[in-house]
């Protein structure tokens, strides 16, 4: 337990050391929101004010500041599950670079079980990316209580990070299986950059899932991250849409409420199965649990590829073994 425990915090020191990785786990997010700012919010804006201007007996009983707020919580929901999906992944650079430097052939001849090696660097990643994006989740809700009312309690919050802090480990948890098989950081960087271009449109945050057809929809819900964000959406609007709701004294019957769930995705679509809220939460934490099953078995099944080196390990574990043999004889 105390090799593992070692292992993981190193692992977050050299992550947390290299600023400029950090930095880069981040760009996304900020990327999402430049263009949310330039062309999303108003074309968002736009588009619902005519639709309540054109409805009859809307126009006046909705507040452009209720359109406003309600705007930018979906751009909220849109970097933070970009953020989930970059940063976790970035966060596991550290299992790529000690492969690529064979640091990862001194680890395993170390007295410390293959399956606490991978464990050790998932928590690692996990606690990284949650950290992170739990930052972007504060700052995000700082940002926009400062512009208006949020109508969210403090129940609301708490699940808004307790959903973010299980998209982290989803997301690390299936990214851990990718990096297995990379061998170098150029082949990591040049997936980390597809990564980055098919996030926002994984999740609905440049264009919405509802607008895709049922088969792309079904692809993407299949990520954990995708319904994790459907989650947050859920968690985060639901104070704002029953606010509008109840300002307008049921002139539309719920009807604008209810479009706008259904344009900005408050449910998963699943092979013809529309997912509530319960049954996405038992999705995304079997998709984790069965994730860091699978990787614990590949990492424990990956050999060393030269010879020398499983010479090395061999003899290193044999007399890392010994060593420790002989320190609880002498605490016996």
């Amino acid at each position: 337990m105390r090799g593992f425990i070692g292992l993981t915090k190193r692992n977050l020191l050299v992550f947390f050391k290299d600023r400029s990785a950090v930095f880069f786990s981040l760009l996304t997010p900020v990327i999402v929101l430049a263009l949310y700012q330039l062309f999303l919010k108003g074309t968002y804006t736009d588009s619902m004010n005519n639709v309540i201007r054109q409805t009859p007996g809307l126009s006046g009983m909705i507040a452009e500041s209720d359109v406003d707020m309600l705007v930018n919580l979906v751009m909220l929901t849109g970097i933070v599950g970009s953020a989930l999906i970059t940063v976790s992944f970035n966060c596991l650079r550290m299992v790529v670079e000690d492969r690529e430097d064979r640091k990862d052939y001194d680890i395993r001849a170390t007295p410390v079980r293959r399956w606490q090696i991978a464990l050790s660097y998932f928590v690692s990643a996990a606690l990284s990316s949650m950290l992170l994006t739990g930052m972007i989740l504060t700052a995000g809700l700082l940002i926009l209580r400062m512009q208006g009312e949020l109508y969210m309690g403090a129940a609301d919050i708490l699940k808004a990070f307790g959903i973010t802090i299980l998209g982290s480990v989803s997301a690390t948890a299936l990214f851990m299986i990718v990096v297995l098989f990379f061998r170098s950081s150029a082949a990591g960087s040049a997936f980390s950059g597809i990564l980055s271009a098919a996030a926002g449109f994984m999740i609905g945050a440049y264009i919405p899932i509802s607008d895709f057809s049922f088969a792309v929809q079904t692809a993407c819900n299949l990520f954990p991250v995708s319904q994790v964000t459907i989650l947050l959406r859920n968690i985060l609007m639901r104070g704002m849409l029953q606010k509008i709701d109840t300002s307008l004294h049921g002139v539309d019957g719920g009807m604008f409420t209810e479009s706008f769930r259904k344009l900005f995705s408050f449910r998963a679509y699943l092979f013809g199965t529309w997912l509530d809220m319960k049954p996405m939460l038992a999705y995304v934490t079997g998709a984790a649990l069965a994730c860091i099953l699978i990787q614990a078995v590949i990492y424990s099944r990956t050999g060393t590829d030269h010879p020398q080196w499983s010479l090395r390990s061999a003899s290193l574990r044999r007399a890392g073994e010994r060593c420790s043999e002989e320190i609880i004889n002498r605490e016996q």
